[in-house]
């Protein structure tokens, strides 16, 4: 898998697996930089190859009082100083045409959301911006439709793309992975496991989306046996009161320890 386009991508003579990783959303400069040196500490370390992840706006909201962004350029203008200060790439999702060109400017990889990834006019837009497109598979999507999905990428000129599973929901308030779909899907892109959304719980009576953050290590170390080429988790030094998906984010504090181990399984797996 070819990471080596990616600008600023570190690592990229590892044989270790990805990692997206970072808040779910910008909630302010202090709090992204803090992030990013902590979890650059760590990739460095393990020689993880390493992209920074936030979103300058959550758009997909259950409620209308919901927490949805700084503002769109004050937020993307920290993603840039965390690319530049850091020395890694970046990204966010977009969830409008308009979002594609804007959100090029500052970032590395464009993400269209698990939820947005059949509207054909925002995966072109996100294409020819010529960006990295990192592809949520639908939570109602089977893994071969994806397929097409990456087709519409290609097909707008740009070979950077990846495909995130982060589950399929067969109830109301629940998703499950099914790891038969990840050699599935790398027939058509690299293929990275979203873990901590896969363990939400949405759909909550209360409007706010609930989680199962205890399993994210075996979540994580499923997807590291199954062969992904990345993994993407939401990490916070306090998820309690993150302003967004904090119940089924990564506490910081943890990182180090599941990556080391993460690092571990791989080159097992590498081996056999």
């Amino acid at each position: 898998m070819d990471i080596t386009k990616i600008p600023q991508i570190k690592h990229t003579d590892s044989d270790n697996f990805f990692l997206l990783a970072g808040p779910c959303a910008i909630e302010g400069e202090d709090m992204a930089m803090k992030i990013a040196e902590k979890v650059v500490a760590i990739t460095d370390k393990l020689q993880i190859p390493y992209v920074f992840k936030g979103s300058f706006k959550k758009a997909n909201r259950s409620r209308i009082d919901s927490f949805t962004g700084i503002g769109d350029e004050k937020a993307l203008k920290i993603l840039k100083k965390v690319s530049e200060t850091f020395n890694v790439p970046t990204v966010t999702d977009i969830h409008e045409i308009s979002d594609a060109s804007m959100a090029a400017e500052y970032v590395d990889v464009l993400q269209i959301p698990a939820f947005l990834v059949r509207q054909t006019d925002l995966v072109v837009a996100a294409a020819k911006t010529g960006k990295v497109v990192n592809l949520k598979k639908g939570q109602f999507m089977s893994p071969e439709s994806m397929q097409h999905a990456v087709k519409k990428v290609t097909d707008s000129g740009n070979e950077q793309v990846w495909v995130t599973d982060r589950g399929t929901m067969f109830g109301y308030q629940d998703m499950i992975v099914d790891f038969r779909g990840i050699p599935t899907m790398k027939q058509y892109a690299p293929v990275v496991l979203d873990v901590t959304h896969s363990l939400q719980q949405p759909n909550q009576s209360s409007g706010v989306t609930g989680g199962r953050p205890a399993l994210i290590g075996t979540m994580a170390r499923a997807g590291i046996a199954a062969g992904v080429d990345g993994l993407f988790m939401e990490t916070h030094f306090d998820p309690s009161n993150a302003k967004s998906d904090g119940a089924n984010m990564l506490d910081i504090s943890l990182l180090e320890k599941l990556l080391t181990d993460l690092t571990a399984i791989r080159r097992t797996v590498n081996s056999l």
